[in-house]
C-alpha cells in the first residue's frame, strides 16, 4: 500500500503535468485569443474545442490514477472544476459528464464507481455554478474549496455505498487525505490561465496609450475637416499602427484613402462596397481576416468601425492589411478607442472653428491660445470615459459643444451675467471630469442678480484658479464663485484653496505686465480696467488666492468700452 504522502506527491505530480500542459496552451495564439473574449461572446465550436480538452485532461488523470484497493487516486475532479470555473457552465457540466461516465463504464462493479460518477457530475454543476455568480478575484479560493467539498462527498459516497463497510472504510482511510488536499491543485491552473486572460487589460491599456498619441497628432488636423486633412489623418493611422492601407468614410463616398490600392479609388466621387454600407447601417463594427476584396486583391484582413456623431453613424474608419489574420484582438482595442476619439473630435471639430478666432478682437486672441490645450484635455477627459461611462462621456461632449459654441459666437453685444455664468458651469463639468475628488466648486451667487455685462470676465479667472491653484497642489482643493450685491455695484470673486499666487505675479498684473503664462488674467484685468475704472483685486490666502472685481451700475461706460474693445 502506498504511503499517504506518496500518494499527495502523486496527485500534484499529474496535476503539475496538467498545468504544464495548460502553459504551453496559453502560449499559442489561439488559446489566448480564446481567452480574451468574454465567456458569453464564445461560440460553440469554441466551446467545445474547450470542452474536448479539459475532458481528455480528466479522462486522462482518470487513467493515470494509482488503484487503491478497487479506488482510483487521481486529477479527474480538478480538470472538470478548472474547466467549469474558467469557461463556464457548459464546459463544467459536459466534461463531468464525459469523465464521470467514463469513469463509471471502466469500473462498473467497482465499489467507488458510482459516487465518482456522481460527484463528477456535480462538480461540473458546480464550477459552473462558481463561473457565473462568484467574483473573478475569488475563482481561484472558491474553487480551492469547491474542489475539497466535492472530494469530501466522493468519500461520503463511498462510505454509504461500498459493501461492505470495512472495504468502504478503507478506502477512505488511504485516498480521503491525498484527494482532497490535491484539490488545492484547482487555483493554481485557475490562477495561471486567468494571468493570461487578465493580460487583455494591460493590452488594452496600452493599445489605448497608441490611440491616444495617435488622436494628439491628428487633433490638428480636425480643425478645418477636408480631403487634404482627412488624408493626413489617414496617414498617421497607417504609419503609426504599420497598416497596409487605411480609409475614412461617410455615409455614401471614400472621403480619404491612403497606402495599398490607392490609385484604384476616386476619393470624394467613390461609393461605398456593400461590405461597408451593411457595418454602417447596422453599427456594427466588420472584420474580415481572411477574405480577398474585389478592388484591391492583395488585401486580404480589414476592420470596419462606425463612427457615430451625436447618436447616428456618421462614416466610417477602415483599416486595411495585405497578410490575412493580422486583425488581433489588440488591434481591434486600439482601432475601438481611436475611433471613439476621431468621432468625438469629428464632432466639436463642426462646432467650432478656432481659426476664426485668430482674427478677432484681443478677446478672440486670447481664446485661440487657451482652447486648444484646453480642447486636447477635454477631449482625453472625454476619451477615457467613453467606454466605462458612456452617459458622462455623452454629458461633456455636450457641455464641450455649448462651451465652444459661446465662444464662436462671441460679440460686441453685452449677455446677461447668468449666461456668463452657464458658460463657466460647463467649462467647470469638464474640468471636473478630468479632476474627480480633487476639484470641488461652490457657487454662492445671490438670487436677484440681474445686469449686463461683456463675456468672458469670469471664466479665465475660474481656469486661472484651476490650472494655476488647485492643479499644482497635492491635495483636495476648493473654488468659491460668489457674485453678491454691495454698495455701488456687484461683487464677483473667485477664490481657491490651491497652491497660491505668488507677489510677482500680483505686482506684474498691477504695472499691466505680462506675468509668465497667465495671459488670461492680464486680459480680464485690462478689460475690468477700461470698463469700470478699477482692475483686478488679487490677494493671496493661505492657503490660495482671491481674485476679484466689481462691475459698477455704468452701461453706457460699458457698452462704449466694449464696442471700442472689438472695433
Amino acid at each position: 500500500m502506498p504511503h499517504i504522502f506518496d500518494m499527495l506527491l502523486a496527485v500534484f505530480d499529474r496535476a503539475a503535468l496538467m498545468l504544464i500542459c495548460l502553459f504551453f496552451l496559453t502560449r499559442t495564439p489561439l488559446f489566448r485569443k480564446l481567452l480574451h473574449k468574454e465567456n458569453e461572446t464564445h461560440t460553440p465550436l469554441e466551446l467545445t474545442a474547450v470542452t474536448a480538452i479539459f475532458s481528455l485532461f480528466a479522462i486522462f488523470g482518470t487513467l493515470s490514477g494509482i488503484n487503491v484497493e478497487g479506488s482510483l487516486i487521481n486529477v479527474r475532479t480538478i480538470a472538470i472544476m478548472s474547466g467549469g470555473i474558467l469557461f463556464g457552465p457548459w464546459v463544467g457540466i459536459i466534461t463531468g459528464l464525459i469523465s464521470g461516465t467514463h469513469r463509471f463504464l471502466i469500473d462498473i462493479h467497482g465499489p467507488t464507481s458510482i459516487p465518482c460518477l456522481i460527484t463528477s457530475i456535480t462538480a461540473g454543476f458546480l464550477s459552473g455554478y462558481i463561473n457565473k455568480n462568484v467574483k473573478k478575484a475569488l475563482h481561484w479560493k472558491v474553487g480551492i474549496i469547491a474542489g475539497m467539498l466535492c472530494e469530501t462527498l466522493t468519500m461520503v459516497l463511498i462510505l454509504l455505498m461500498a459493501r461492505p463497510f470495512s472495504l468502504g472504510l478503507d478506502i477512505v482511510m488511504n485516498i480521503a487525505a491525498p484527494l482532497i488536499l490535491g484539490a488545492s491543485s484547482i487555483g493554481l491552473i485557475v490562477l495561471l490561465v486567468q494571468s493570461v486572460e487578465d493580460e487583455k487589460e494591460v493590452i488594452a491599456a496600452r493599445q489605448a496609450r497608441l490611440a491616444l498619441d495617435i488622436a494628439n497628432k491628428t487633433l490638428p488636423y480636425f480643425r478645418d475637416i477636408n480631403a487634404d486633412s482627412l488624408a493626413s489623418i489617414c496617414r498617421i493611422i497607417r504609419e503609426d499602427i504599420d497598416a497596409d492601407a487605411v480609409a475614412i468614410t461617410d455615409t455614401r463616398n471614400i472621403l480619404a484613402y491612403v497606402g495599398v490600392g490607392a490609385d484604384e479609388y476616386n476619393i470624394g466621387h467613390e461609393s461605398l462596397s456593400e461590405m461597408t454600407k451593411a457595418s454602417l447601417e447596422s453599427g456594427e463594427i466588420t472584420v474580415r481576416n481572411n477574405d480577398e476584396m474585389d478592388r484591391t486583391p492583395q488585401i486580404h484582413s480589414l476592420i470596419i468601425i462606425p463612427l457615430w456623431e451625436k447618436g447616428e453613424v456618421t462614416g466610417s474608419l477602415k483599416i486595411y492589411y495585405c497578410d490575412p489574420h493580422r486583425i488581433t484582438y489588440s488591434l481591434k482595442v486600439m482601432a475601438i478607442g481611436l475611433s471613439q476619439i476621431m468621432s468625438t473630435q469629428m464632432e466639436v471639430s463642426r462646432t467650432e472653428q478656432l481659426r476664426e478666432m485668430a482674427n478677432k478682437a484681443e478677446m478672440r486672441a486670447l481664446q485661440s491660445k487657451i482652447n486648444p490645450h484646453f480642447l486636447f484635455n477635454a477631449l482625453n477627459a472625454i476619451s477615457s470615459s467613453i467606454r466605462a461611462r458612456p452617459d458622462v462621456a455623452r454629458q461633456l461632449i455636450i457641455n464641450l459643444s455649448r462651451y465652444l459654441r459661446y465662444n464662436l459666437e462671441l460679440n460686441d453685444e453685452l449677455i446677461d451675467l447668468r449666461k456668463e455664468l452657464h458658460q463657466v458651469q460647463d467649462y467647470i463639468a469638464i474640468e471636473q471630469a478630468r479632476f474627480g475628488s480633487k476639484l470641488t466648486v461652490i457657487y454662492d451667487i445671490d438670487d436677484d442678480i440681474s445686469v449686463k455685462i461683456p463675456s468672458l470676465l469670469i471664466q479665465p479667472l475660474v481656469e486661472n484658479a484651476i490650472v494655476h491653484g488647485i492643479q499644482k497642489c497635492s491635495g483636495k482643493g476648493v473654488v468659491v464663485i460668489s457674485v453678491k450685491h454691495q454698495a455701488g455695484g456687484i461683487k464677483v470673486s473667485v477664490k481657491d484653496t490651491g497652491h497660491g499666487i505668488n507677489q510677482e505675479t500680483i505686482d506684474r498684473v498691477e504695472r499691466n505686465e505680462m506675468p509668465g503664462n497667465k495671459i488670461g488674467l492680464l486680459n480680464v484685468h485690462h478689460r475690468v480696467s477700461l470698463l469700470y475704472g478699477q482692475g483686478l483685486t488679487i490677494r493671496r490666502l493661505e492657503p490660495g488666492t482671491d481674485i476679484s472685481f466689481v462691475i459698477t451700475h455704468a452701461p453706457a461706460k460699458v457698452t462704449a468700452a466694449v464696442q471700442s474693445q472689438t472695433a
